[in-house]
């Protein structure tokens, strides 16, 4: 206790002004190939088997750390998973070499192979979500002399058409098949596939690429290491797929867009951090520091491929207020030492019209102002109300109608040529009518 009371006192004469500048966050939940950084370029020899991040005349593949995991497929069917290194040796005749994630079932995997040296031709989907490293597995059946003919890697599902030119041989009238992916069931990866067919192939021709039908996917926000995830962690962003972005909005007022790739980094200084959408309005209030004026805009954001700021820092006007309320509504209270003018409410959608974000705003008033609060947003009944008036504007119109049905009736019998017997006649008001 006495120790306790020792600190508290030194904290109190002499901590003023120096106080805390770090932040404490929670470190357990921090993996370290999530945020280490990408740092080291991986490269590949294709031809001779190689690959590392000192092969640097080679052929660049990626970025890289050096805790991330490799992916190898060669073309004979047989792929491992291995850590960066400088160089290592992992076999020739490379087709695929990529950074591997693990439990990824988005990515899936289109491949034609012969079966030995002259088996069938098969083919099969899979996906790769996880392997024991340095391990050497095979796609085909581990038979001698098999042979990739066709690879594909699609991140998000897509599959492909493809022509597939058969070897002229006597009594084979069809030299051309048409293989659609899309149709083939994505199976294991240890699956042996199906038959394509058990002629020899002349060339494979890819047709059409077709769009991954693979459903969003799902991203949350992690607070605590400040990162994406697809683990459930942290809060609900919203489902991604092809080219959506994230909006970052920081406390300044300055907005970024990024991908949703988990690889991604964010500072600490976040407002919002929410998916973008385009046709969602946003209500800023900021206050011009030479002018001595509050002002208010309504503005929808648009994407951009650089950081750009809702209000001018550099000319000296500094963001109060940011909501994405759909009515949101602001106390004014007014300085009455210099005023007395009474307190009041405004509601932003009726106070200014939505305009552009680079829009200066509207001043919210001339006179001094002591504080601004936001309050429990305005509710709008979206349900339509039943107009009385037209309802009955609607049956004056039908009996108008009505009425002059009948008097053009009426007319067109005076004026027509009515034989008195009164078959004709009642034929004629049938006619009529």
């Amino acid at each position: 206790d006495y120790t306790i009371e020792y600190y508290k006192q030194i904290k109190k004469k002499y901590g003023k002004g120096r106080e805390r500048k770090t932040e404490i966050r929670n470190f357990e939940t921090i993996v370290a190939t999530k945020v280490i950084v990408a740092n080291e370029k991986l490269y590949v020899n294709r031809i001779e088997g190689f690959i590392g991040t000192s092969l640097k005349k080679d052929e660049f593949v990626c970025d890289c750390s050096e805790l991330d995991d490799i992916l190898v497929i060669k073309q004979d069917g047989s792929y491992l998973i291995t850590k960066v290194t400088d160089k290592s040796f992992v076999g020739k005749n490379i087709m695929h070499i990529a950074l591997f994630k693990k439990n990824d079932n988005r990515t899936i995997y289109n491949i034609v192979y012969r079966d030995g040296i002259a088996g069938n031709i098969m083919m099969k989907r899979f996906a790769i979500t996880g392997l024991t490293r340095d391990k050497e597995y095979n796609l085909t059946q581990g038979k001698e002399n098999s042979k990739i003919l066709h690879l594909s890697v699609n991140p998000d599902g897509a599959s492909e058409i493809l022509d597939i030119f058969l070897k002229p041989k006597p009594r084979l009238k069809k030299l051309k098949l048409e293989l659609d992916f899309s149709q083939l069931a994505i199976k294991g990866k240890n699956s042996m596939g199906n038959i394509l067919t058990k002629n020899a192939i002349h060339k494979i021709k890819l047709r059409e690429k077709i769009k991954g039908e693979i459903l969003a996917k799902k991203i949350w926000f992690n607070h605590d290491v400040l990162r994406l995830n697809s683990s459930s962690e942290g809060i609900f962003l919203g489902e991604f797929k092809d080219n959506e972005k994230i909006l970052v909005i920081s406390k300044d007022g300055s907005f970024k867009f990024y991908s949703y790739d988990l690889s991604n980094h964010f500072e600490n200084d976040i407002l919002f951090i929410e998916k973008f959408n385009p046709k969602k309005i946003y209500t800023a209030i900021y206050y011009d520091t030479k002018g001595k004026y509050y002002y208010i805009k309504r503005f929808a954001l648009e994407e951009s491929q650089k950081e750009e700021q809702i209000v001018d820092l550099e000319s000296g006007l500094k963001l109060m207020e940011l909501t994405d309320e759909t009515y949101p509504r602001f106390e004014i209270k007014y300085d009455k030492s210099k005023t007395k003018r009474e307190d009041e409410i405004i509601d932003a959608d009726e106070f200014i019209a939505i305009k552009g974000w680079k829009a200066k705003g509207k001043r919210i008033s001339n006179y001094k102002i002591k504080t601004i609060s936001q309050i429990e947003p305005k509710i709008i009944d979206t349900k339509p109300e039943e107009s009385i008036e037209e309802e009955e504007l609607l049956n004056n119109d039908i009996e108008f109608e009505i009425e002059d049905t009948t008097s053009s009736l009426k007319e067109n019998l005076t004026n027509t040529k009515i034989e008195n017997d009164s078959e004709n006649l009642a034929s004629q008001m049938k006619l009529n009518l």
